[in-house]
């Protein structure tokens, strides 16, 4: 009897070695996960309410786009301060109307650019090809001097650079410039809301 509930308490000192680095890993994730959150909410412009408002309008807007074009097509939907953006590919010009229609009825909606092109799905390799040129922009933010990297959102749709955010005029054009000035960029297209900030010291960059 008490060589098994010896080993019986080897085994449990066992399992708690173990799953002890687990659980702690998993605490020190959530930490990071939170801190990470945090930075970006205290980053962006947006009221908290309005990101979270965002979201729930990009999942609803894409089910419904999913829906009345029965997955056809390729469509990204893009909500930003409750603009909606469309970008991608679909059958047809019916097609794209439907699209931008039932997007507007989604809740909170303010406005849709609809920028859907007429053209077959674009292939792994042309999205592939967007996804880089959207971190070589982002890159290229890095540093400006003008406005922070995270004021700006970058969509990018077969090298077509969609730019979204709440920005001074000066703001748009740096960003602008900087990303025409990004090797496969094709176009560059501005959905950008203007405001007015008061005047702040320029933002510091290590040499």
């Amino acid at each position: 009897m008490t060589s098994r509930r010896t080993s019986r308490r080897w085994v449990a000192v066992a399992l708690l070695l173990v799953v002890a680095p687990l659980l702690q890993a998993c605490a020190e994730a959530l930490i990071v996960g939170t801190i990470v959150a945090g930075v970006i909410v205290a980053a962006d412009r947006r009221q908290i309410e309005v990101m979270f408002g965002d979201q729930r309008i990009e999942s609803a807007a894409g089910g419904r786009v999913d829906e009345v074009l029965d997955g056809k097509g390729h469509v990204v939907v893009t909500s930003f301060n409750y603009t909606v953006l469309l970008t991608g590919e679909v059958p047809s010009a019916e097609a794209k109307a439907q699209a931008g229609k039932v997007v507007v009825g989604v809740p909170q909606v303010k406005a849709v650019v609809n920028e859907l092109q007429v053209a077959g799905a674009s292939s792994a390799a042309s999205r592939s090809s967007d996804a880089y040129i959207t971190s070589k922009v982002k890159s290229s933010f890095l540093g400006n001097g003008v406005f922070r990297p995270t004021d700006v959102k970058v969509v990018t749709e077969a090298g077509v650079v969609y730019l979204l955010g709440l920005v001074t005029h000066e703001e748009a054009d740096a960003a602008t410039s900087i990303t025409r000035g990004t090797g496969g960029v094709q176009k560059v297209v501005r959905v950008f809301e203007y405001v007015s900030l008061p005047a702040r010291k320029p933002i510091k960059t290590e040499e």
